[in-house]
């Protein structure tokens, strides 16, 4: 993961930029004066991140202007990056923040619309309301597909700009990219916070790939990265309608985590103001509450229950959640019909959390594993 800044958070965002894409030199001249900052740059960095995507924007609408339809989706697409890198850092509740992921979400659209991008949204039915999500379709006919939830503070553009949707397409699998309840638009727009059953809102997206003619109800597997290590393992746990689960990072005990954290004891926070990030997503009013509302986060007596084909992901030198993580994990899948855990290493790349600064080894990784699972090549 590339140490441009002195603070964590800001190098994980700025790695997670660079894997979706963004223009590098664009990045420097943006953040070139915040490198020697320590902690605390927050609001420096948000500033000039979303500088750079206003910057990006009027030059795309340009481009527009002059019917050059692809050079302003590729710089609605550069935008997009940019507000949605910055958009991590302050705190919730800041309005220019609230206005900036306005912003992102319509120069994805223009991206999609104007580059003539294979990708949907669509709105999953879910109790009363709706999981907003992005679909990426491998053929017209009934394909294999995965849902993939985000983790803590992640969003489906993210997970769509990172390329893992065309890496599953080329290998003939779909993907719904889900804003699950606790971030994106479902946390933004809908009010839905996170809660540990992830087979409820899991089982919501089986219900929608279901009522798809383009989906084979009988090929469909569940994938989430981060916080998800422990969405994807409970979903497949109680929702046997997965044919396959991937923890794209482990999270065996995040309620040990919070707890540890809370008492000053745990790895490197994803983004700042963490706890007030903590208290948003699972909609509480205190750090006691939250800590009470995530007591049900661990895979302790559940993990006996997956009978499906499980990959768990994790990079050896992860800052915020330690390869152990990974190993209880794997242990306690023992009824699994086909486990495998696997670890990245600094010497191959990867190392990091979600294998974020190199995250195509990852996701290479991960469609290769999941077309061998739904698409197996028979004698």
């Amino acid at each position: 993961m590339l140490q441009y800044f002195k603070d964590y958070p800001a190098n994980l965002s700025l790695s997670m930029a660079l894997d979706m894409g963004a223009n590098l030199d664009e990045i420097d001249r943006a953040c070139r004066d915040l490198r020697d900052s320590g902690p605390g740059l927050a609001e420096a960095f948000f500033e000039a991140w979303a500088g750079a995507g206003d910057r990006l924007v009027r030059a795309a609408e340009a481009d527009e202007g002059a019917g050059r339809r692809y050079s302003a989706a590729e710089k609605y697409r550069r935008a997009t990056i940019m507000y949605l890198t910055g958009e991590r850092m302050p705190e919730h509740g800041n309005p220019a923040r609230i206005d900036t992921y306005d912003r992102l979400l319509t120069t994805f659209r223009k991206y999609l619309e104007l580059g003539e991008v294979n990708c949907q949204r669509v709105a999953v039915p879910y109790q009363g309301s709706v999981l907003p999500a992005l679909w990426v379709p491998a053929s017209d006919a009934a394909a294999p597909a995965v849902v993939h939830f985000n983790g803590l503070d992640g969003i489906k553009e993210f997970l769509f700009l990172t390329g893992f949707g065309s890496a599953l397409n080329r290998r003939g699998v779909s993907v719904l990219f889900v804003d699950n309840p606790g971030v994106g638009e479902a946390l933004r727009k809908h009010g839905l916070h996170n809660f540990a059953e992830a087979e409820i809102p899991a089982g919501a997206c089986v219900d929608y790939l279901e009522s798809r003619p383009d989906v084979d109800p009988e090929r469909i597997g569940m994938v989430a990265l981060s916080l998800g290590g422990h969405h994807a393992a409970r979903a497949i746990a109680f929702e046997p309608r997965f044919k396959l689960g991937v923890c794209w990072g482990a999270n065996y005990d995040f309620a040990a985590r919070l707890r540890n954290r809370v008492s000053g004891s745990a790895g490197q926070p994803s983004v700042p103001h963490l706890f007030e990030h903590l208290m948003w997503v699972f909609g509480t009013s205190s750090l006691e509450e939250c800590v009470e509302a995530t007591r049900d986060f661990h895979l302790r007596g559940i993990l006996d229950r997956i009978t499906q084909p499980i990959l768990i992901t994790h990079g050896e030198e992860d800052q915020q959640i330690p390869v152990s993580d990974a190993w209880s994990t794997y242990d306690g899948c023992v009824n699994s019909a086909r486990r495998e855990l696997r670890r990245f290493t600094a010497e191959e790349g990867g190392e990091q959390h979600c294998q974020i600064g190199n995250m195509s080894l990852g996701t290479d990784f991960m469609a290769d594993w999941i077309a061998e699972v739904l698409m197996p090549v028979r004698p």
